[in-house]
Parts: C-alpha cells; structure tokens; sequence
C-alpha cells in the first residue's frame, strides 16, 4: 500500500530561543549548540490536540483527493490526548466525518507515528481496511516542566498526517519495524496522572504532571537504537543505506541526528531537517517533517524514503517506502 497523501500543522505562535533567555537560565547560544534548536511553535492554551490533529488530517485527505467518509480507519499516536479517554482518534473521527471509520489511539511516545503507521498498513494487508489515516500529534507545551532548563527548551506542538491506501501499483511501504525496551522506561517519562501516581497536591507541587528526561542516556540508547532499526529495516526491504533518496529522522537533537547519519554512511544532504524551526514534537515529528519534504520537492515519484524514530518506553521504528 501507499501514502497516498500527507498533511501537517503548526500552531501559530512560535517561541525563539531569545523568548525563553526570559524565562529560564538559558542562552540563544546554549540551546543552539546542544541541540539546534532556534524557535518552536506553541498551541494556544485554548486548542487542544485534536484541533491540531483534524487541521493535519484535512490537510491530508485533500492531497489525497479523499473525503472524511472514505475512511475506514483512523490512527492518531499521542501522549498529550484531548483526555486519558476517550480517544483523541475518535474526536477526530466526530470532527471529520469519518462515519465509516473505526478509530483508537496509540501511545508510544515519538514513535507513536511509526507504530500506528505499521498498524495501519498491517490492517490493510490483512483485509480488514482498504483506506487508513494515521496522525501523529502532540500539545507537548502542556506537559512541560518551563522551569527546567534541559527539557523545557527542547519540545514544541504540531500536527501530521498521512492516507494510506492499497493502489496495485508496484512500490508503496516496503517493510516497517518496531522495538520496545520497558527496562529503559524512567529514562524518559511523564511519572504522574496515571494510576501509578494519581493526581494528587503532592505529584502537582513536585511537577510529576511534566517531562523527566535523563537527557546523557537517552542520546546513547537512541543513536544505537535509531541505527540499528533503520538497517534492520533496509534489509528487510532488500535495499541498503545507499539506495535511500531522503533519509527523515525523528526531529529530537541535531547532534543525534547527525551521529545516526554518521554510522549509517548517510551525506547530510540526503537527511532531512526541520528541528530548527519546530523543535521536538514528538509523535508529531517525523509526519510533519514529511509532509515538508514532499511539499517542497524533496521526495519525488520513485524515491527510495527511510523514516526512523525513538522515543520514551523506550520505543523505536523505522519504515521504508518506495514513493
């Protein structure tokens, strides 16, 4: 099956780095060399990401010549939901029209899109949809902490989305993976709001409701992780590093970025990158960084496209498409 469209969305607001020198310790200068970062888009207090994600939904099936109504299932991977339930996916669903469609939500955090885009293309496979939307989403500036330096300077909000559907042609998505480590779950998390940790005075005064990260070890499991999975999946494909036109990693850190290039033998020319406009927006991150891609010509009709991500549980992914 194919990715038959994609679309994204972007708050409009944006926070530079100079805005947060206002807020925390921190420097233009600090952020840029750490992480190359420079600005990143925040929601308004008032949309939530179902807003975000049915504006890069829409956006989606119109490239794809397709109505709310021809769908038949909807996807959306988030950790910042609407609500713990229901789905964000069956907001989406009310809010397109998507009457035929059933929908649910996945969480793997950065790799929500990779995982919901596998279990689109497997419900296709297996007959039991023909036309799917998968969505990555994420309202991360609500879950912040904005007196942590470390983290708060690293996530922003956006939206995308793609249309998968079966067309008979020749191509399409090749093969997709997907990785767990549960071991590794507090090097990355969100403690309390669940039923581990229920909210209570004490998880709000301690600021457990927010992003914890050990930001020295995730960097180390993700560069490993991210090569790994991406030649796992080339050969799972039948191709190599070398066949791919366009290379989209998850959007976390440039230094990760380029480490992962670096091992995969990948000229950064062929690597795709928006983190410096956008920042890290987790499920959200690599569909909007594709859709760009396309946008702007730099995927083109028989492109060989690597998509890989890593992201809190731990989880990572990797997907290769003929376009």
């Amino acid at each position: 099956m194919h990715i038959i469209g994609t679309g994204s969305y972007t708050p409009d607001r944006v926070l530079t780095n100079r805005d947060l020198e206002q807020i925390v310790d921190t420097s233009d200068e600090w952020i840029t060399t750490r992480t190359g970062i420079k600005e990143r888009r925040i929601s308004d207090p008032s949309t939530p990401s179902s807003v975000l994600a049915t504006n890069a939904a829409t956006r989606a099936l119109e490239a794809a010549g397709l109505a709310g109504t021809d769908l038949d299932q909807i996807v959306v991977g988030t950790v910042t939901g609407d609500r713990t339930f229901p789905s964000t996916a069956c907001i989406v669903q009310d809010r397109l029209g998507a009457t035929r469609a059933h929908a649910f939500d996945v969480s793997a955090a950065c790799a929500g899109f990779l995982y919901g885009l596998s279990v689109g293309r497997s419900a296709i496979l297996s007959g039991m949809a023909d036309t799917v939307l998968v969505v990555g989403v994420e309202t991360l500036s609500r879950i912040v902490n904005w007196t942590d330096r470390n983290t708060c300077v690293l996530f922003g909000d956006a939206a995308g989305a793609v249309v998968l559907r079966s067309t008979g042609a020749p191509g399409g998505i090749l093969a997709t993976r997907l990785h767990s480590d549960g071991s590794l779950v507090h090097l990355l998390e969100m403690p309390a709001g669940g039923s581990l940790l229920p909210p209570s005075h004490e998880t709000v005064e301690r600021r457990l409701h927010t992003i914890h990260m050990s930001g020295n070890d995730v960097f180390k499991h993700a560069v490993r992780a991210m090569e790994s999975v991406a030649l796992e999946t080339l050969e799972a494909a039948g191709r190599k590093p070398a066949d791919l036109d366009l290379f989209v990693p998850h959007q976390a850190n440039y230094r990760i970025i380029d480490a992962t290039a670096r091992r995969l033998g990948m000229p950064m020319e062929k690597v795709f990158v928006n983190l410096d406009r956008y920042g890290n927006t987790s499920s959200a991150s690599i569909p909007l960084a594709l859709d760009e891609a396309r946008r702007s010509g730099r995927i083109r009709n028989g492109d060989l496209v690597e998509m890989v991500t890593f992201g809190g549980g731990f989880t990572w992914a990797a997907a290769v498409v003929e376009w």
